[in-house]
């Protein structure tokens, strides 16, 4: 909360944020950096917070309040967890690897499993093999239901997956089952943990993912204890965003397409707001990657058609390509130290989770799955229900 003047404005939208004017030190420093050092230290945010700290004392916190448990045994029990090749028709390596170190994270398995939003059921027939029990997966999409029932039969693993939606209003979640989720997103996941709970399930394990695809514009908490906030703290859609903005798995030609589409956007950003007048945004829709070889003034005239504006023909583009680059350089560095609270904020919200499933009466861990370079939303929650712990009768320091 004391932060929320670095971390909320967004760099992008506001050419120069009003931290700028708070921190001049701080903003000078970043100005020096190479764009070397900014992409080596956007993925090494504790180094990062090493150097904001002198300016920003508060962030000399950084490396313990982001310090969490290793959840993940060692290697050998994390390969044996993992679906071997022969065996992941259709699955992405990476994605192999991530359900392999999630579900050796949470042996030994007690009960059958439930697997929730689980696609063509990558994680079931993982938790199948490595788990020997039964499977069931919910998936509202009918040809990932089809396509992954059909490798489970090709297979012969103990998988069953069912055309669901998680959000229905009357949702049947099988007794005595442990609900499992790698990767849900905002209200899908959320959704587990109060139907999971709802029905007193005996363990729920999930590693969350998109905390802001929700129906809610702004984030209402699960737990009493973070509810007990009240307005002090309710990030909105574009807040929650910040937590995932994370690209460290990415491939270098991504990266490279992300950034030349970010220099065109904010180049036509500074054209427009001398078009119309007006200092303010102006938002437009994703950039069919297919036009991307048409170079800089397609886009500007496929941007000005969809939001109805005229560009003159004698339209310097060139100009306003070079603007675009420069602030982008701009961007690049305060978005820096914006991105110093994705970590903490992320777990703001996962903590949350973990102390409304404590109020549910379970016992909760919560730590790292993997390694970050394997996937940046590596953190798990494993809460396991305490028998004749009544609800809502826990009190938190």
């Amino acid at each position: 909360m004391q932060h929320q003047p670095i971390w909320q404005p967004a760099p992008f939208i506001e050419p120069i944020p009003a931290w700028v004017r708070r921190y001049p030190r701080l903003a000078h420093a970043v100005a020096e950096l190479t764009d070397t050092e900014c992409d080596e230290l956007d993925d090494e945010p504790e180094a990062l917070a090493e150097i904001a700290c002198q300016y920003v004392p508060e962030l000399a916190q950084y490396g313990q309040m982001v310090s969490l448990p290793e959840l993940a045994p060692e290697p050998a029990k994390v390969m044996a967890a993992t679906l071997p090749e022969v065996r992941a028709t259709d699955m992405p390596g990476r994605k192999r690897e991530q359900a392999g170190a999630f579900v050796a994270s949470l042996a030994p398995f007690q009960q059958p499993i439930l697997d929730w939003c689980c696609g063509k059921g990558y994680l079931s027939r993982t938790l199948a093999v490595h788990s020997h029990k039964s499977v069931e997966g919910y998936e509202w999409n009918p040809e990932l239901v089809a396509g992954g029932n059909q490798l489970a039969a090709h297979f012969g693993d103990a998988v069953q997956i069912y055309c669901q939606d998680v959000m229905a209003q009357h949702l049947h979640i099988p007794a005595n089952t442990h609900g499992v989720a790698l990767h849900a997103c905002g209200d899908l996941h959320r959704q587990l943990l109060r139907q999971g709970t709802a029905a007193e399930l005996p363990r729920l394990s999930l590693s969350p993912c998109c905390y802001h695809l929700a129906a809610e514009d702004c984030y209402q908490p699960l737990s009493e204890h973070a509810a007990a906030y009240g307005n002090r703290l309710t990030p909105d859609r574009a807040d929650l965003r910040l937590a995932v903005r994370e690209t460290v798995t990415a491939p270098a030609r991504v990266r490279a397409q992300t950034r030349r589409l970010n220099q065109w956007r904010l180049g036509f950003d500074g054209l427009q707001r001398a078009l119309r007048g007006v200092d303010q945004y102006l938002p437009v829709p994703s950039y069919p990657s297919r036009l991307i070889q048409k170079g800089f003034p397609a886009f500007c005239q496929w941007a000005a058609g969809k939001k109805q504006l005229y560009l003159p023909a004698n339209t310097d583009f060139d100009r306003w390509f070079a603007y675009g680059i420069q602030r982008h350089g701009d961007v690049r560095r305060y978005e820096l130290i914006r991105h110093l609270f994705r970590r903490p904020l992320e777990l703001w919200l996962v903590l949350d989770y973990g102390i409304f499933l404590e109020e549910q009466g379970y016992r909760v861990r919560l730590g790292h799955f993997c390694a970050r370079s394997l996937t940046p939303r590596n953190l798990l929650l494993d809460a396991v229900k305490v028998c004749g712990t009544p609800r809502a009768q826990h009190s938190h320091p």
